[in-house]
């Protein structure tokens, strides 16, 4: 008897659970960074006129991040993409739940939205396609990545914070004078707003909606000591100005490099892997157009970008409080949404508009690429699982959709959430176009265009609801 109660006292002093007690919640983390440059040649596809990859400026990669509370592990994932098919994620994701027992479910992999990088997007118009050569080796290294960080689980403290960065982004949906929005690519003038209009242009009324200055993010070290990862989100489209033909993270990447810098981590072992996603940002972009800068040379902006972002992050991460007692959940949904198909009339004016001869031009020709979408459209399925996801980490709660969602939408998932901070992620799982409310649905522009947008006018409400009641569930416990 005194044997036994001198190793309980023994144990007791050594820090280890005592018999019938629960452990305390340790969190275990580890992170590794994939690249996924493609080959060159491919097509390059962040503006209406693709053009071939010539030249890999800066790598591409899928950043990867485990985290395990020792009863429940997420896996979060971003990659340097314009976009992903859903079946790319879903292929990434059955392997890494093969490979490491992950759920499928308990894994998130977003694209950045950079303009720079060739497609992993297979057909826009058949997002149930057959994974092409490049969408493979993408899923693949996404599911090596998040093995090999799995494999570096180590223990680790999380902390959540802050940093405001408003001088960079810019609502780029405007209200303009009666009479000086242009004729969309229908031929309609239904459109209220302009997107992208002249900078500086005395034809400027106001925005059609807010901005969100705030970086979110999540830091990971050891405890007490190197740091292991970290998880951004900020609300900004993308800053472009690359080289002809450069493949390119954009600020995106840049981040990450800066931040690495400024934490004298370039050199560690381990290797520190932060990332930055999308936030949410399809009505938001890097241009002032009330006051216009100077022309700027290729990168230049979107360094400043970068590095400024980094550098606020890292001044953040100061005063944060880490902690290892924390607990992770996930939930995971496809609910069913309508597709927008065009009507007769609209199919006919498609059809007969690229029947006509088309000459040559270096410029795009907006009516036609439209009607090729409203075609493309017309083939999709009356509705389609639309993947959804929501992870708890600590008191922390992430949102994502699979489509550019728009600014205001964001900040509605930051003021309806139970949980507390959260904030959105766009473009998970999937590419499923732009996603406006009902009300900027009602004032047009172009991320409202059929081909441009995809779901129904609804959608935004009803991914907003589902999500509401996920973290309700996440909750409460039922």
């Amino acid at each position: 008897m005194r044997y036994s109660v001198v190793c309980l006292l023994l144990v007791a002093a050594l820090g280890a659970p005592l018999p019938g007690n629960a452990a305390e919640p340790a969190l275990r983390a580890g992170a590794v960074a994939k690249k996924i440059n493609p080959p060159l040649g491919g097509e390059i596809i962040g503006g209406f006129l693709p053009i071939p990859a010539k030249e890999i400026h800066d790598d591409l990669h899928a950043r990867c991040l485990v985290l395990d509370d020792g009863d429940t592990k997420v896996a979060l994932v971003v990659c340097d993409l314009l976009g992903i098919n859903r079946t790319v994620s879903q292929e990434a994701r059955r392997q890494i739940e093969e490979k490491t027992g992950i759920p499928a479910s308990h894994v998130m992999i977003s694209a950045t939205h950079t303009h720079s990088a060739t497609s992993a997007l297979g057909d826009r118009f058949d997002y149930q396609a057959p994974l092409d050569e490049y969408q493979r080796f993408v899923a693949d290294q996404i599911a090596a990545g998040v093995a090999e960080a799995h494999e570096q689980l180590r223990p680790a403290e999380l902390a959540f914070g802050t940093a405001e960065a408003p001088e960079h982004v810019f609502n780029r949906r405007w209200f303009m004078r009666p009479g000086t929005v242009p004729t969309n690519p229908f031929g309609s003038n239904a459109d209220r707003v302009k997107m992208n209009p002249p900078a500086g242009s005395a034809n400027l009324v106001e925005p059609a909606g807010p901005t969100d200055p705030t970086i979110s993010f999540l830091a990971v070290r050891e405890p007490g000591g190197e740091p292991i990862g970290l998880f951004a989100a900020y609300s900004l489209h993308y800053v472009g100005g690359v080289g002809s033909g450069h493949v390119s993270a954009d600020y995106y990447g840049m981040f990450c490099d800066s931040l690495t810098r400024l934490m004298q981590a370039e050199k560690q072992e381990p290797a520190f892997v932060p990332m930055m996603a999308n936030g949410t940002s399809g009505d938001i972009n890097n241009i002032n157009f009330r006051e216009p800068r100077p022309r700027k040379e290729p990168y230049e902006q979107m360094r400043y970008v970068a590095d400024d972002c980094a550098a606020r992050v890292h001044e953040a991460l100061q005063d944060l409080e880490y902690r290892r007692d924390l607990t992770l959940e996930a939930q995971y949904r496809e609910p069913k949404l309508a597709f927008r198909h065009p009507d007769a009339e609209l199919r006919q004016w498609a059809e007969k508009l690229l029947a006509e001869p088309v000459e040559e031009s270096r410029r795009a020709n907006l009516p036609r690429i439209y009607a090729e979408r409203t075609l493309g459209m017309a083939k999709y399925p009356k509705t389609g699982e639309v993947p959804l996801q929501l992870l708890r980490i600590g008191d922390v709660c992430i949102g994502t959709m699979p489509t550019e969602v728009f600014c205001e939408i964001g900040l509605e998932f930051k003021e309806r959430s139970p949980i507390k901070p959260a904030f959105l992620v766009s473009l998970a799982h999937g590419y499923l176009g732009y996603l406006p409310t009902p009300r900027q649905h009602r004032l047009g522009g172009y991320e409202t265009w059929l081909g441009t947008n995809r779901l129904e006018t609804t959608a935004s409400d009803k991914m907003l609801d589902q999500l509401v009641e996920m973290a309700e569930k996440v909750k409460t416990g039922r």
